[in-house]
């Protein structure tokens, strides 16, 4: 095919449950501009297979990529792999056990296309239980927490970012100009799993206005399995999330503003501190109480 405007890139390590469904998504979009690059990081499942009988039934819009001896590197160094392969002038991710909606590619295409000066676009996510429950009612939205349908200018949205991070950009949910992601760098290896996209969307919000939708374009499948589960039941968030903020407050003063950002990313640390602080209490509080009132 001929130089595609999008590049998808669709990055899986062992997630042959869903990786078929995902692509599959990809490949019902109305607009059909794009190329798929799937990148396999190391997996020891099934997930290769299925990538590759895409690409054989598509050769001439799907390519298959691994690391060098099909070793596991990591979400970000994976998805750099793709970005460094990307011909298309947009590029939208999509992570394996996530899927989209039809019209994703269509519509973001036609926004960034219309605000020229617009870095990136995203709407909202649909929190999806319901592939496993079969109940609609069991599926939510997250709030945007900015008036949808316009434009923001950097550095509003990152600022934003750092207060919650449930109402910023997801990579299966937004869309970037290439010469975006090529100006910020791409994604930090270094975060190999958790953080990797608040990191990488940090770098964005702070690099170029971002043009927010009240639209849905892709469901986020909620299972045990993933990389949010297991760091939540292991307790690792208060962690990760300390390490991404110091990595921020390391990394501004190579963007515009940098003394207002850089206070504004401590006070999140002091307060991420004192909340994590609060928790433990609790926590501790609890188990001191459960001899007592199991003696009543």
């Amino acid at each position: 095919m001929t130089s595609p405007s999008i590049s998808v890139i669709v990055i899986v390590y062992d997630g042959a449950s869903f990786l078929d469904e995902a692509i599959m998504s990809v490949r019902g979009q109305t607009c059909q501009d794009y190329e798929l690059l799937i990148v396999d990081d190391g997996s020891t499942d099934d997930s290769l297979a299925i990538a590759e009988r895409h690409r054989l039934a598509h050769p001439h819009r799907i390519r298959v990529l691994r690391h060098p001896g099909g070793v596991n590197r990591g979400m970000s160094a994976s998805r750099n792999l793709g970005i460094a392969h990307a011909q298309g002038d947009f590029v939208a991710f999509l992570d394996a056990d996530d899927v989209w909606l039809p019209r994703k590619l269509e519509e973001q295409v036609a926004i960034l296309r219309a605000e020229p000066s617009c870095g990136l676009v995203y709407g909202r996510a649909l929190i999806w239980r319901s592939w496993r429950t079969a109940r609609a009612e069991d599926d939510f939205y997250y709030d945007l927490g900015v008036e949808p349908g316009r434009m923001y200018a950097a550095p509003q949205l990152f600022l934003r970012q750092l207060r919650n991070v449930d109402q910023t950009p997801t990579t299966s949910g937004a869309m970037l100009r290439r010469s975006l992601i090529t100006q910020v760098g791409g994604f930090e290896d270094v975060f190999r799993g958790m953080f990797e996209d608040q990191v990488f969307f940090a770098k964005a919000l702070l690099a170029a206005p971002a043009y927010v939708s009240d639209a849905t374009w892709f469901r986020y499948r909620q299972h045990p399995a993933s990389a949010t589960a297991r760091s939540a039941a292991a307790g690792a968030d208060h962690l990760w999330r300390m390490r991404y903020l110091r990595w921020l407050a390391e990394r501004l003063a190579e963007f515009p503003g940098a003394d207002l950002q850089r206070a504004a990313v401590r006070a999140e640390m002091r307060q991420a501190r004192r909340s994590h602080a609060r928790r433990r209490a609790l926590q501790i509080v609890r188990r001191l109480r459960r001899p007592w009132r199991a003696s009543r």
